[in-house]
């Protein structure tokens, strides 16, 4: 009852976000921000506090050059299992790539669960994912690198303004066992990896588009085609990386590398096809993106993102000083079509919006990559190829 009296107490100072003084049992502290606050409450909190995943496999050596990386995202774990996770377990592949959503944490059957100080429900759908067959065979099947999305970082299209954005930091960290690497060192869960010798390095760099965005503007035509939630804005403060990231994805595409996989729980290149959640509604971010790869001179950069419960292939020219290209991999078992409309102007054919994951297959001897988009039995349904050196 205690400990419930002070969690009541946490979620109103986070509620309003100003600054006041907390008391926590064994712990007094003088005037705190909100976030100050639940820090000091979350640090007491015990290990088993947190859901783990079954082990996992190693990440491939550093020499080891890579062929096949598998995609995927939208993994609801309170739905029935999907071929999908099946298929990815008895795929030969490298690595594969969790990207977000990978859990619906902020949600109990159809209810939105928000404001919970210790993320409860997040929490459970994790521990409820680990106890999954079908994760379990994938997690023994291949090396793993995960990103996280709106509903693994625990809350519907949310950014630095969640109040417990620390602890579901921590729970996403722990439970992947990542948090005693370099990721775990610093806020935000963006971390990087390079695999292969001179002139067969990939590099895989999984951003973080939650920790540190900015609110995204709202739509002043709900539901509209193009302005579906959220219209671009000019506004300067946006931010969507924060400063520390953008400084590190610097400091990144300045690492040698032949092929480039920057993992975007968000989609990049789309500009005008749809009004949710992408780089294009911070314009202005999406411009210092590709001008930061440009300014690098960054070869080889493929994007890759998840989130839409649909998959698109696109190629877009003028953006970068190659060509750009982006595979979208989404959903594992949320689909909600067998078919779109949807067609951006950098869209590569139709969207795929049933079950789906994807696939990149690199070709050493030839410098391409093919980004597949794989239906639920692993059929290979929309295809394109990618020139890198």
């Amino acid at each position: 009852m205690k400990r419930e009296i002070v969690l009541m107490g946490l979620m109103g100072l986070a509620a309003c976000q100003s600054p006041g003084p907390i008391s926590i049992p064994g712990i007094t502290r003088g005037p705190a921000s909100a976030e100050e606050a639940l820090e000091t409450y979350y640090k007491t909190l015990p290990d088993d506090f947190y859901p783990r995943a079954p082990a996992g496999l190693p990440l491939p050596p550093a020499d080891q050059p890579i062929t096949r990386v598998l995609v995927a995202s939208c993994q609801d774990e309170e739905k029935s299992a999907s071929p999908v996770m099946d298929v990815i377990a008895g795929e030969e592949a490298d690595l594969f790539l969790m990207i977000g959503d990978n859990v619906y944490g902020d949600r109990n059957g159809m209810s939105y669960v928000n404001n919970q100080a210790d993320l409860d429900e997040l929490r459970e759908s994790f521990s409820d994912l680990a106890a999954r067959a079908d994760f379990q065979a994938v997690r023994a099947a291949h090396p793993m690198m995960v990103a996280w999305d709106d509903h693994d970082f625990g809350a519907n299209d949310a950014g630095k303004d969640f109040p417990f954005r620390r602890l579901a930091e921590r729970i996403h960290e722990r439970f992947w066992g990542i948090e005693k690497e370099d990721v775990g060192a610093w806020p935000g869960t963006y971390y990087a990896r390079t695999f292969g010798p001179e002139g067969q390095r990939t590099q895989i760099i999984m951003l973080d588009t939650r920790f540190f965005r900015t609110a995204l503007t709202p739509t002043d035509a709900w539901g509209v085609k193009g302005k579906e939630r959220y219209i671009p804005s000019s506004d300067p403060q946006q931010d969507m990386l924060g400063t520390d990231q953008w400084t590190w994805l610097e400091n990144q595409l300045q690492q040698p590398a032949d092929l480039r996989l920057i993992i975007s729980s968000v989609q990049v290149l789309p500009t005008d096809a749809h009004g949710w959640e992408s780089w294009s509604r911070l314009p202005l971010e999406q411009e210092r993106l590709y001008n930061l790869i440009n300014e690098t001179e960054a070869n080889g950069v493929v994007f890759v993102s998840g989130d839409r419960h649909a998959a698109f292939l696109y190629r877009k020219e003028g953006v970068m000083s190659y060509s750009a290209h982006e595979l979208t991999a989404s959903s594992i078992n949320a689909s909600f079509s067998e078919t779109t409309e949807e067609m951006d102007s950098a869209q590569i054919g139709a969207g795929y919006p049933p079950e789906n994951f994807g696939a990149i297959e690199i070709d050493w001897e030839t410098g391409t990559a093919a980004l597949s988009i794989k239906a639920n039995d692993g059929a290979t349904v929309r295809e394109t190829s990618v020139k890198f050196k």
